[in-house]
């Protein structure tokens, strides 16, 4: 693959690369800083790509990385309970399933995010995230629940 094809990629991802980025940053300065800096390191280490097949894929597992580096800085120059996350979740106007979304463990939301709002399959989600396909399918169904329970709890309380 060259970098004209790998260009082509990015600019038909970026949306799809910046709702994962979403799925584990709240923060859109960070979300943006993510993705452009993961789409830096896939120009500089393209050669690195085995299969032009699983471009798409590893792109998004560079995005994934850099989200969590993001984070892993995050922590180091202030505690997670000084870090503003939950007030900056509060402020922002997002819509309940957003919200809901965000009430879920990192680990499926993420799934989540890959397979119903970007149209991964399992196998593919499996890949991205360096685990099993039985992990996969595990952290649908109890996603899927979680966030079932969330949305009707929510709904009892009147906040949907």
């Amino acid at each position: 693959m060259n970098k004209k094809e790998l260009a082509e990629i990015v600019i038909q991802s970026t949306d799809s690369l910046y709702h994962i980025s979403k799925s584990i940053l709240k923060n859109d300065a960070d979300c943006e800083d993510a993705v452009q800096e993961a789409i830096a390191i896939a120009f500089a280490k393209l050669h690195t790509l085995k299969k032009e097949q699983f471009a798409k894929t590893w792109l998004t597992r560079i995005v994934i990385n850099e989200c969590y580096h993001i984070l892993r800085k995050r922590e180091r120059f202030a505690p997670y309970s000084d870090c503003g996350e939950e007030s900056e979740y509060g402020t922002e106007d997002y819509s309940e399933l957003y919200q809901a979304l965000f009430l879920l463990k990192k680990e499926y939301r993420l799934t989540i995010v890959l397979h119903y709002l970007e149209g991964y399959s399992v196998k593919e989600i499996a890949q991205i995230m360096n685990t099993g396909i039985g992990t996969v399918k595990s952290r649908l169904s109890r996603g899927r629940d979680k966030l079932k329970s969330i949305l009707e709890e929510e709904n009892v309380y009147g906040i949907i």
